[in-house]
């Protein structure tokens, strides 16, 4: 049912936005409207979602992270995994945001003949999870030929890349197949696996197929059926530039795709979605673990009078020695 009901809400959507400007005209709802809502959505809750977390106190640089830290010479340290250093904090969190390097060395469990448990290495999921972000990178990257004018080198270098193998008219991007078959793994992989099936969730299905909606409508307009380019770019630049303007000429599977967008924008902060951003504020990735190079005290600890041994030897002191009892200090 969990997967129904993503099906049927993404279904409802783009009923919406297909009857809203084929039948009803709305183009400047959804041309405008929707998307100037979306970003401003956007923007406020990413903001709302990152100083929530910022402000959130971490008094101690949290220690639960693999491999040994740096304390002894004759004691093999683990530089990225255990990182006493800023520059080695720095490595951790690139290698984690642009390979996913704990998604890397995720294991699957299985139980065998005679109920004997393995882990085995599960590679698949790093896989498709890289290809599809970076997939999704360099074609959110391409679409900036549509928002900006003139179109920036780095993007027309991304299209040349992107379709170097050139097959068929227009150019097929790579990217383009990439995304759609990672994908489908990753939807299918939540729905064949029954472990997995049995723990996904509504929020787990739902900007998937989103997402696979958005992805499908934008390669259906590509290749299959055309819009109005030009049109399509004085709308995006009429956006960008807060002077909207919505011409004629741009087809409704356009604005579909458009308000797909849109709501991928809007329902980004309250998602798990936002883990883009909360990667770099995770303080078991953006701390340095040198608890034994340095000692570390809570900032927010009220002032305590300590009462040391010294001090309790020196008040104690002829008692405990009429009592015989030795003393560390004579």
């Amino acid at each position: 049912m969990k997967i129904f009901y993503s099906l049927l809400a993404v279904a409802v959507l783009i009923t919406l936005a297909w009857v809203g400007t084929a039948s009803g005209g709305l183009y400047y709802l959804f041309g405008v409207i929707f998307p100037a809502a979306a970003v401003f959505l956007f923007l406020f809750g990413i903001v709302y979602r990152v100083v929530k977390w910022a402000r959130s106190p971490v008094p101690f640089h949290i220690t639960t992270t693999c491999g040994q830290q740096k304390s002894l010479d004759w004691i093999k340290s683990s530089p990225l995994d255990n990182p006493s250093s800023t520059l080695g904090v720095i490595g951790r969190i690139a290698l984690e945001v642009l390979f996913f390097r704990s998604l890397f060395r995720n294991t699957k469990m299985e139980l065998k003949n005679g109920g004997k448990l393995v882990y085995g290495s599960a590679k698949y999921l790093w896989l498709a999870g890289l290809v599809f972000h970076w997939s999704f990178l360099i074609i959110i990257l391409r679409h900036f030929r549509f928002f900006l004018e003139p179109t920036p080198a780095f993007v027309t270098f991304l299209q040349n890349l992107d379709g170097f193998f050139q097959v068929g008219v227009p150019v097929l991007f790579l990217t383009d197949i990439m995304i759609l078959g990672a994908l489908s793994f990753l939807f299918f992989r939540r729905v064949v696996t029954p472990q997995i099936r049995y723990i996904s969730l509504i929020s787990d299905y739902f900007p998937l197929l989103l997402i696979i909606a958005i992805a499908a409508t934008g390669v259906l307009m590509r290749y299959f059926i055309k819009t109005d380019l030009i049109a399509v770019k004085q709308l995006m630049l009429g956006l960008f530039s807060l002077s909207p303007l919505v011409p004629e000429g741009i087809s409704s599977l356009f604005y579909i795709h458009l308000f797909l967008v849109s709501l991928l924008l809007a329902y980004f902060p309250a998602s798990k979605l936002v883990h883009m951003a909360g990667v770099f504020l995770s303080p078991t990735r953006n701390l340095s673990n040198n608890s034994r190079m340095k000692r570390h005290i809570n900032p927010w600890n009220p002032p305590v009078k300590v009462h040391t041994y010294e001090e309790w030897e020196d008040e104690f002191r002829e008692l405990i020695k009429g009592a015989g009892i030795p003393l560390e200090k004579e």
